[in-house]
């Protein structure tokens, strides 16, 4: 019964994740240039001589798309700095360590996923980064 059980489960899991990667493949598209063209070209499936006005259309608009993408990660994480400094002035040493961890930890999930999918981010920092050693010093300091 116990082999049963897990063997069920396991069986689940991966059904699970097939399920999930099924679903979310088309929003990827968007992600990256290479990944938008190749999805329209997929969904569309262009003749010759159409290939020629849908690769200046999908120029324009993937690159339209990627600095979008790149635009709202920058806000976002200028945003995520801001809530940060407000909220670690409010906490104790402890509790701020423990945030650190908790970004260590999302961060080092986070490139371990990107890098399974073969992207390049090195240009990316994690929001949190510095992570207010002077928060940590003043709060000592208290």
């Amino acid at each position: 019964m116990v082999v049963t059980l897990v063997i069920g489960f396991l069986l689940g899991m991966l059904t699970s994740a097939q399920i999930r990667n099924h679903r979310l493949k088309p929003v990827r598209v968007f992600y990256s240039e290479e990944k938008f063209r190749d999805g329209m070209y997929t969904a569309i499936q262009p003749t010759e001589e159409q290939k020629v006005k849908i690769d200046q259309i999908l120029d324009k608009y993937s690159k339209l798309n990627s600095e979008a993408t790149s635009s709202f990660r920058k806000e976002f994480e200028a945003r995520m700095e801001k809530f940060r400094t407000e909220l670690d002035s409010n906490l104790t040493p402890e509790q701020i360590v423990r945030l650190k961890e908790l970004d260590a930890q999302r961060q080092k999930m986070i490139r371990s996923r990107r890098g399974s999918h073969g992207m390049d981010y090195h240009d990316r920092r994690p929001f949190g980064d510095s992570l207010r050693s002077d928060s940590i010093k003043s709060a000592d300091t208290k």
